[in-house]
Parts: C-alpha cells; sequence; structure tokens
C-alpha cells in the first residue's frame, strides 16, 4: 500500500508539479492549498492515513509555521518537511524549534525530495519501533501496539482489556506463533501492574531436571551443582506478572507445586526450610489442547481449572486475514529501516500472494518471510520473486494444477492445487503424499513424456512406471 504525502501550498502550479513529482516517486499525493485546509485535513477522517506532510511556510492566513505548531503537539510522530524560498538561518531555526524534521528550500530537486521524503520516513518508524521497545522494555506495552483490523481479532483484544481490569488467572490458547506472549504484554501494560515486572519462561524449553529450580528456585547446597542460593521466576515476577508459556510441558511433580503457589500465594524453593510469599499475576500459555491432556491424564485436572479462569484465545493468521496486508507494511517498514533499504512497499500481486497463503507458521513465519526479503531485496517495491519459498507452494494457479490424465482431474494436495509439504492444519503430510504430486505435477508439465520426466524426477523410467501404477493411472505416453 502506497504511504500518502500531504502537500500544502498556496501555488496552484508549485502543488501540481509536487504532486506529479511525489506520485511519480510511487507515494500517494493529496493536496491542502492553505493552512486551515492542512489542518482540517489533519483532523479529519483522512488524518490517520497521512504518513508525511510537505509544508509551504509562507502562505496567506494560517502560515506554514502556526500549522506546524498546532499539529506537532497533536501528531507527534507525523513527519514534516517544510518548503520555503527563503532559506536564511533564522526560518531554519525556527521551522526546526517548531518540529519539523527537513527543510527544502525552493526550488527542490525530485532527487533532493526523494531523499528527504524516504529520510523522514524511515526516521519516523525507527523513532516508532524505538518507543514500542522502550514501552516493552519497561513492562508499557499497549493493546494499540497490535495490529488487529479483523473482526475476530478485535474481539479477541476486547476480552483482554476487560480481563486486564482484573487479576484473574488468564490461559491463553492458540497456535505456535500467533503471538501469546505479545498479547500476554499488553494485558500487563494495560493492568496496574504495568511497569512491574514482567517475567516470561518457556515451560518446553527447560530440562525437566531443572524446571523447579528455576520456577521456585534453591537454596544453596540444596542438591549438586548449588553452589549458591538463587531465587526462582516466581520470585523475579513478585508485584508483576509470570508468563509461563508452553505451560502444558510441565513434568507432573512440578504441577503440583505450581497449583500450591496459585492457591496458597506462596512457593517452596529446592531445599528451603519455610515457604516464601509471592504477589504474581498468572498469566498462562499453550499451543495444545490441555482438556485433551486432562482426558489422557497427562496434565492434572485441579490445576487446569486453575489456570484456566478466564480462557483468551487468539485466532490463527489465516483466520485473520485482513490483518495480513498492515502486518505486511509494518514489517516492511521496520526491517527497511532496522537494515539502512530503500524497500519501502510491495506489489499488489505479492500482496495478494502472502495474503492468500495459509501461514502455518503464523505471523512469526510471515514476520521472518519479509525479514528476509527485504534483506536480500535491491528494489523499492518488493516482487512475487522476492518470496521464491512462498510462490513454489501457492503460487501455482488451480489451472496450472489441475492434473488432466485421460480426461480425468487429478487435483494436486497443495496450497491453491500447488505441491506443499503442509496439510490443511498446517501439519507436515508423508513424503509418500508429497511424491504423488510431485508425479501428478510432472505428467501435467511434461505432458506424459514419461523419459522426461523420469530425467527431470531423477528417477528411472521403471521406477516412475512402477510408482504410476501404485498410484493407478493410466498414462499413455506422448509420441
Amino acid at each position: 500500500m502506497a504511504q500518502t504525502v500531504l502537500i500544502v501550498d498556496d501555488d496552484p502550479a508549485q502543488r501540481r508539479l509536487l504532486e506529479s513529482v511525489i506520485s511519480a516517486q510511487g507515494y500517494r499525493a493529496i493536496t491542502a492549498s492553505d493552512g486551515k485546509q492542512a489542518l482540517d485535513t489533519l483532523r479529519g477522517p483522512k488524518g490517520a492515513g497521512i504518513d508525511l506532510m510537505l509544508l509551504d511556510l509562507v502562505m496567506p492566513g494560517i502560515s506554514g509555521i502556526t500549522v506546524l505548531e498546532e499539529i506537532r503537539p497533536e501528531i507527534p510522530g507525523l513527519p514534516i518537511v517544510v518548503l520555503t524560498a527563503n532559506g536564511s538561518v533564522s526560518t531554519v531555526v525556527q521551522a526546526m524549534q517548531a518540529g519539523a524534521n527537513d527543510f527544502i528550500v525552493k526550488p527542490a530537486s525530485p532527487e533532493r525530495l526523494q531523499v528527504s521524503i524516504q529520510n523522514s520516513l524511515k526516521m519516523n518508524v525507527l523513532a516508532g519501533e524505538i518507543s514500542r521497545l522502550s514501552r516493552k522494555t519497561d513492562n508499557r506495552l499497549l493493546f494499540t501496539d497490535l495490529i488487529a483490523k479483523s473482526l475476530v481479532m478485535r474481539q479477541s483484544i476486547m476480552l483482554a482489556e476487560r480481563a486486564a481490569q482484573s487479576n484473574i488467572p488468564i490461559l491463553i490458547e492458540g497456535e505456535s506463533g500467533v503471538g501469546k506472549e505479545v498479547m500476554a504484554r499488553a494485558i500487563q501494560g494495560a493492568s496496574d501492574r504495568s511497569g512491574k515486572p514482567f517475567i516470561a519462561v518457556n515451560c518446553g524449553a527447560i530440562p525437566e531436571n531443572l524446571v523447579e529450580s528455576i520456577l521456585f528456585g534453591h537454596e544453596k547446597g540444596s542438591f549438586t551443582g548449588a553452589t549458591a542460593k538463587k531465587i526462582g521466576k516466581f520470585q523475579e515476577a513478585d508485584g508483576g506478572t509470570l508468563f509461563l508459556d508452553e505451560v502444558g510441558e510441565l513434568p507432573p511433580q512440578v504441577q503440583v507445586k505450581l497449583l500450591r503457589a496459585i492457591q496458597e500465594g506462596e512457593i517452596d524453593p529446592v531445599g528451603s526450610a519455610k515457604p516464601v510469599k509471592v504477589d504474581i499475576r498468572l498469566i498462562s500459555a499453550t499451543n495444545k489442547n490441555l482438556q485433551q491432556l486432562v482426558s489422557e491424564n497427562a496434565f492434572r485436572e485441579d490445576l487446569y481449572y486453575r489456570l484456566n479462569v478466564f480462557p483468551l484465545n487468539l485466532p490463527p493468521l489465516r483466520e485473520r486475514k485482513e490483518d495480513i496486508p498492515e502486518l505486511i507494511d509494518y514489517f516492511i517498514r521496520k526491517f527497511a529501516a532496522e537494515e539502512g533499504k530503500t524497500v519501502r512497499g510491495i506489489e499488489a500481486s505479492a500482496r495478494d500472494m502472502l495474503t492468500g497463503y495459509r501461514w502455518p507458521g503464523n505471523v512469526r513465519q510471515l514476520e521472518n518471510c519479509v525479514y528476509r526479503a527485504v534483506v536480500l531485496s535491491d528494489r523499492e517495491l518488493l516482487t512475487l520473486h522476492d518470496f521464491p519459498q512462498i510462490v513454489g507452494v501457492a503460487g501455482a494457479t488451480e489451472d496450472e494444477n489441475n492434473l488432466i490424465i485421460d480426461g480425468e482431474g487429478l487435483h494436486g494436495g497443495g496450497a491453491n492445487g500447488g505441491v506443499t509439504p503442509f496439510d490443511s492444519e498446517g501439519h507436515l503430510r508423508t513424503l509418500a503424499e508429497v511424491e504423488a504430486d510431485m508425479i501428478h505435477l510432472a505428467i501435467r508439465k511434461y505432458s506424459n513424456h514419461m523419459s522426461e520426466i523420469a530425467r527431470r524426477l531423477g528417477i528411472g523410467r521403471s521406477t516412475l512406471y512402477r510408482k504410476v501404477r501404485e498410484l493407478g493411472l493410466d498414462v499413455r505416453e506422448a509420441g
């Protein structure tokens, strides 16, 4: 999606010239003929969609300086580049003190405009990311930091906002990569524990023999290797929030101690003679079905009900496709700024392909995919060619992969008819299933020329014929 530049100039010819230059550089341009119209636009419905303002300083009525002084406190993050025929030092100082990001003396060359716009947008992205990281570091992340245009995600956030106002234990359920920890941090940031410790523990990544010590701490000499007293994660989180990710991975003996800690508000460090009081907000997360684990006696039923007081389900990315375009734009801006790249957008065909993909790895997979594309691209707009790992799965059309053999349609098993290693639930398919799809595709691609098919697949003709027979295909070799 092209970024929007508001051009504010009282000279119609200058506005048309700037609009032409800005549009040619790939930005969406809107115009205002004076300071009042600029302020009305920024404060109106279109204001939220404006990414940068080009502002003439000398205008009748409300001057550019007045616009700067009024709008900067209202929209502190808006990049503003001022334009003027007067390039004196005092004018530059006055504009910068009023909040301008850059200063260009008229007439401005297209190259100078492009550099100024790119640098201002990049600095704005970096400033926003620094602010977000600061809030994350200070444990003050907000729900507004989350991208949620889809109805299902907005509903999840509405529930999370209500839960944040109390101290109720929350269980966040969702597939791997949907952003469970980010949601937990936003819940902490919206609660009265904002700014207090937020301690995240991945229960599935801790060796089983160390889980109890890491969670509850231990006394010196309590076991071999315990050369000093160490407080556990519960005590580190005292006064704040403890986030237990993949809580379903906890071993049974630790589940008992966790239940006591939740019920009594106290823990028993390994080797300690007396319990220690702790005050924590507990948020748990899992990508497993805990209720099923309970039925299989792999998870304590009483602990499950203690953790599941307020269940919160985060939808997978394939169920919130409305969020994908905005996530793509956010990741492009973020990584382009971090890596010093000139990438500033993505072509519509590539955006549509990414939006239509199922994303078995969810937001984490999308983020890594865009990161790789930004780092490797030398263009201003990302294209289909920048996503080879996705094009190979989602790029084929239904028509290209509707495999016709002797008049019978044999549909490939991949996304949109392509050959994919994943099934509809995002799990790996068997080698036999993927191999069958490859043979179907090769027969279609090379029009029943079995010698060519065998060569391309890297197998002998006899092996190919055997596999074709096993698949039940009646293939007549092309002459």
